[in-house]
């Protein structure tokens, strides 16, 4: 069975409260829930995991190695700032999906940069929270060829 990793990064653990006009009202126990349940629909098994520490999303995607197949990356913050988890990704050569629930590209400058983006094979941004499915569902295609 197909193994996808959905991994949440800074301040995630806030949705639904944190700027609800950005980032809506569904929490992160509600988004853990869709992806789960998507992943069930699909016939995949789908591991969802939150941290506000960066090296705790980077020692995840080594684990991630041989583990699962693909990760769904929501990095937050850290998207426009680690070249750690850049250096993880293309370290394990892992098939990522960078996610962002907001379009980071209508928002302020700083967030128009990605390190990550780079060593993805896809960027999803500004579905809210369905983006989430959809990741899933490209990481699928991806992975299927």
């Amino acid at each position: 069975m197909t193994a996808i990793l959905v991994l949440n990064g800074p301040n995630l653990n806030l949705l639904g409260t944190r700027q609800p006009e950005v980032y809506g009202h569904t929490t992160l126990p509600d988004v853990e829930d869709l992806c789960r349940t998507h992943g069930k629909e699909r016939g995949v098994s789908v591991t969802c995991r939150q941290s506000n520490h960066e090296g705790e999303l980077v020692t995840w995607i080594h684990e991630a190695r041989g583990t699962f197949d693909g990760i769904v990356l929501n990095a937050g913050a850290y998207t426009h700032t680690s070249i750690a988890l850049m250096d993880a990704i293309k370290g394990t050569e892992a098939k990522v999906v960078e996610l962002h629930i907001s379009n980071v590209h209508a928002r302020e400058a700083f967030r128009h940069h990605s390190y990550i983006s780079p060593v993805a094979f896809g960027v999803m941004a500004g579905f809210g929270v369905k983006g989430y499915t959809l990741a899933i569902d490209a990481l699928i295609a991806h992975l299927e060829g």
